[in-house]
């Protein structure tokens, strides 16, 4: 146990030491609110007590003292540190409040930009919506108009339909007309038809009486007429007239292409082998294209100009799909073929266009789907036909490349495979569409025939630009398309006074005289 003067010594080195280590531990700095007990803490060490302390308790007297002190050493450092951590955290709560006013102002001017947009697409659709009600009121007077007219008129039984036949073979007036007009000119047809027959059944009803049997018999007549002329009316064209038009000037640039690039390729000679081969090319060219054009073919020389052969190969791919087009359906059976167009010929001629097209269509139809391989085959003989007719067209004109052996008809059959199949594609599309999309009207693919008189009405000369349209037909270049409405009625006897025919677009054809403007000497 220590003594009592070393207790003292080390009590006035401790405090010593305190008062040295922090200017705040005084006696100044110690007030009655401040300390933790009533005690106060001298400047200088007194005298102890007169009562003896043992020094376990010297010790813990002076341990709180010691911890009094820190407390106060705290509070007046914390006390000092104060302005400018607050000051910190004003900034920070500043900074962030900036931020979320800045957030704020580009979310506000994105809405503003947004309403703005909507605004515009709102007027627009308002704009829209107006045209779309005049249009609509103009139509109902067209209705009317029709309807007053339908009544005073002597033909009470015209076809529902000739409206959109016009109107399918006009292009101009075509592109202006949308399906929803269209669907508006059925629907009031439809219900032009509709009002006849209540009016013929209210008109039957007063003839028989208080007959009850009658009057059923009558109306289920009526009812199952309607519905057999709902069926063709709800059927409307999925293809107008400029839609078809386009889709032939297309199969036209694509022959066009194939014969301009096959030429180039090719090189010829003036000389010419006389082989059977050669010979029966040059009969079977002639009973395509004629005497005069194969005659041409096999006597010219085409090694500087080869520009008779290549409206050569036109003429050849164009009377080959005028042809296939020709048929009832492509790639059927060739007996089938015929006396499927011989029916429907005939029921274009004696029937109202709606059931000859609708016959028409669901034939075509019906023949695909019990034979879905049909298509494929008809593409590839089609594309055989033409590179066969290529082929003989190059022999008798005396081309050396490619040549007659059969590895050089390969190498010309993979050079241009690709193209060719994509003629043969478009075509039957194309017959597809006439056959089976179309039920206002019978669109037609045509050729003029060699050796025929040319016709300006009927035809479009392709060197009209370089000497007079005068002459016989050498060959066509490129298909023409040909409108066809009947107007015949069930109980009407058949004839071509009731068939409208109108030529949309005249095939382009090359006249004998072309001779004159390759070659003039």
């Amino acid at each position: 146990m220590l003594p009592i003067a070393n207790l003292k010594d080390l009590y006035q080195s401790t405090f010593e030491f305190f008062a040295s280590r922090s200017p705040f531990f005084s006696f100044s700095a110690f007030s009655a609110e401040d300390s933790v007990s009533n005690f106060s803490f001298p400047l200088t060490p007194k005298e102890p007590t007169p009562r003896n302390l043992s020094p376990d308790e010297e010790s813990a007297s002076l341990r709180d003292r010691l911890d009094a002190a820190e407390r106060i050493d705290y509070s007046h450092n914390t006390s000092s540190c104060n302005p400018s951590f607050g000051a910190s955290t004003a900034a920070s709560t500043l900074y962030s409040m900036r931020r979320e006013h800045d957030a704020t102002k580009n979310e506000l001017s994105k809405t503003k930009a947004e309403v703005a947009r909507w605004e515009e697409r709102y007027k627009t659709l308002e704009k829209t919506l107006k045209e779309t009600r005049d249009l609509l009121k103009v139509r109902d007077q067209e209705i009317q108009e029709l309807k007053q007219r339908e009544r005073h008129s002597p033909e009470c039984h015209r076809h529902p339909t000739h409206i959109d036949y016009q109107r399918s073979c006009d292009p101009a007036r075509q592109r202006s007309d949308s399906s929803q007009s269209r669907q508006i000119r059925l629907s009031a047809d439809w219900s032009e038809i509709r009002d006849d027959g209540l009016s013929q059944a209210n008109g039957n009803h007063r003839r028989n009486g208080n007959d009850p049997d009658n009057v059923s018999t009558v109306s289920e007549e009526e009812r199952a007429q309607s519905r057999s002329l709902e069926t063709f009316l709800n059927k409307i064209d999925l293809w107008s007239g400029a839609q078809v038009i386009q889709a032939v000037q297309d199969l036209n640039s694509e022959i066009l292409q194939f014969a301009a690039s096959a030429t180039e390729l090719c090189t010829f000679s003036k000389q010419r082998p006389n082989s059977a081969k050669v010979t029966q090319a040059s009969s079977e060219v002639a009973t395509r294209l004629g005497a005069a054009l194969s005659r041409l073919l096999a006597t010219r020389d085409h090694s500087q100009d080869p520009m008779l052969v290549q409206l050569a190969l036109q003429g050849c791919i164009s009377y080959c799909i005028s042809r296939a087009l020709s048929s009832f359906c492509i790639g059927y059976q060739s007996k089938a073929n015929i006396t499927l167009t011989q029916i429907y010929t005939h029921m274009f001629h004696s029937e109202p266009q709606p059931t000859s097209s609708r016959w028409r269509a669901l034939t075509h139809k019906h023949i695909h789907e019990l034979h879905p391989e049909l298509n494929e085959y008809a593409i590839n003989e089609m594309t055989e036909t033409i590179f066969r007719w290529s082929l003989d067209i190059f022999l008798i004109s005396g081309s050396t490349n490619p040549q007659p052996n059969p590895a050089s008809r390969e190498n010309f059959r993979a050079r241009f495979g690709a193209q060719v199949k994509r003629i043969s594609k478009a075509a039957c599309r194309l017959a597809q569409v006439t056959k089976e999309e179309i039920m206002s009207a019978n669109f037609e693919v045509i050729a003029a025939d060699s050796g025929q008189s040319f016709d300006g009405q009927e035809m479009m000369d392709a060197f009209e630009d370089y000497r007079s349209s005068d002459g016989v037909v050498l060959c066509t270049t490129e298909l023409g398309l040909r409108c066809s409405m009947s107007r015949a009625t069930s109980d009407a006897p058949a004839s071509e006074e009731s068939i409208d025919r109108r030529i949309l677009l005249r095939p382009k054809v090359v006249l004998e005289s072309v001779v004159e403007v390759i070659d003039p000497r």
